[in-house]
C-alpha cells in the first residue's frame, strides 16, 4: 500500500538537535542559537497573540527553523474538532513555514471544556475507527504533515480492547500520519506497565517517525511521572539510539519544561544527543539549517 506521508517524509528537512521555546529560557537559547539547530514551541501559547509574545515568535523565527508541539487538538475527543482551533493553528504554521506539525494521541476535553491534562483513550476498534477519521481531516485542514506522539499514561482505560503500540500504529497506518516518537515516554510506561520497551518499539511502524523526544522523569511512590523537569538517564539515550540505528529521522528534541538546571547542563545533554546522532545517523545533522 502507497504513502503519501512517507513520499512527504522524503521531501522534509533535517532539522537536527533541538529544544523547546519556554519563556523561562528564552533569552539563554537565543543566546546559545550556535549550539541548538530549531526550536519546537506550544502553538497555543503564540497563536494569535501580539505584543511581548509575539516579539519573542519574531527572534526566534529569525534565528531557528521552527516546529509546533500542540496540547490543545484533543485528537481523540469525542467533542468535535475545533474549527477556529484548525484556523488559528494553520495561520501560526504558515508564518513560521513549519515542516510539519504535532500533537498528542489522547483526548484533552470533555463537552467542550478543556481538562488542562493529555488522557489516554479507550483502546477499542471504535475509538481507532474515530481517530484515525479525525486525523484525516486534521491534516487536510491545515494541509501539512501532521504527527502524533504516543503518551505516558498511568492507567489503562476501561474498554480497551487493544494493545497501546497496535493501537497506535494502526491509526498512523490508517490515518496516513507521521509519528513523533518519545522515547522516554516509551521507557516510563514500560517500567509502571511492566513490558520490553525494544520489543515496543521493534512493533511500531518506525518508519513514519519524523521526529524524536527525549527527555528526564520523576519518581512517585509506585511509579515513574513524565516530568520533563530531570536530567536525561542513560536507558532513554539508549532507547534513542536503538531507533535511530533502524529508521530515517528528521530531528530530535531535547524536552526541559521545569526545574531548570544552569543552561550549560540543558547544552551538554543537546551535545550527548548530537553526538549519538552523529555516530549512528550522521544524516540527520548533515542538512542541518542554520538561519543566523
Amino acid at each position: 500500500m502507497s504513502s503519501g506521508f512517507l513520499a512527504a517524509k522524503k521531501l522534509m528537512p533535517n532539522l537536527g538537535v533541538g529544544l523547546g521555546l519556554r519563556r523561562e529560557l528564552a533569552a539563554e537559547t537565543f543566546e546559545n542559537a550556535d549550539q541548538i539547530d530549531f526550536l519546537e514551541l506550544v502553538p497555543e501559547n503564540y497563536m494569535d497573540l501580539g505584543g511581548r509574545i509575539r516579539e519573542r515568535l519574531d527572534i526566534a523565527l529569525e534565528k531557528f527553523p521552527l516546529v509546533t508541539h500542540g496540547v490543545n487538538l484533543s485528537i481523540g475527543s469525542t467533542d468535535p474538532l475545533s474549527e477556529d482551533y484548525l484556523a488559528s493553528i494553520s495561520r501560526l504554521l504558515n508564518k513560521i513555514n513549519a515542516p510539519w506539525w504535532s500533537d498528542h494521541l489522547c483526548f484533552a476535553s470533555i463537552a467542550n471544556s478543556y481538562l488542562h491534562d493529555l488522557l489516554p483513550l479507550p483502546l477499542s476498534p471504535e475509538a481507532l475507527k474515530h481517530v484515525v477519521k479525525r486525523v484525516k481531516v486534521a491534516q487536510d485542514t491545515v494541509k501539512r504533515p501532521f504527527l502524533l506522539e504516543n503518551i505516558s499514561y498511568y492507567m489503562q482505560m476501561p474498554g480497551s480492547q487493544m494493545d497501546e503500540v497496535d493501537f497506535l500504529s494502526e491509526v498512523l497506518e490508517k490515518a496516513d500520519c507521521g509519528l513523533l516518537l518519545d522515547v522516554n515516554n516509551v521507557y516510563v510506561n514500560s517500567v509502571n506497565h511492566n513490558f520490553d520497551p525494544y520489543a515496543y518499539l521493534d512493533r511500531l511502524p518506525l518508519e513514519r517517525t519524523v521526529q524524536i523526544h527525549v527527555a528526564g522523569h520523576g519518581y512517585g511512590d509506585e511509579l515513574l511521572i513524565d516530568t520533563h523537569g530531570a536530567a536525561v538517564i542513560e536507558p532513554v539515550f539508549e532507547l534513542l539510539e536503538y531507533v535511530l540505528k533502524r529508521t530515517e529521522v528528521k530531528a530530535v528534541m531535547l524536552e526541559r519544561d521545569q526545574n531548570y538546571p544552569a543552561f550549560s547542563e540543558i547544552l551538554a545533554e543537546l551535545a550527548q544527543i548530537r553526538e549519538i546522532i552523529r555516530r549512528v545517523q550522521p544524516s540527520a545533522t548533515s542538512a542541518s539549517i542554520k538561519l543566523s
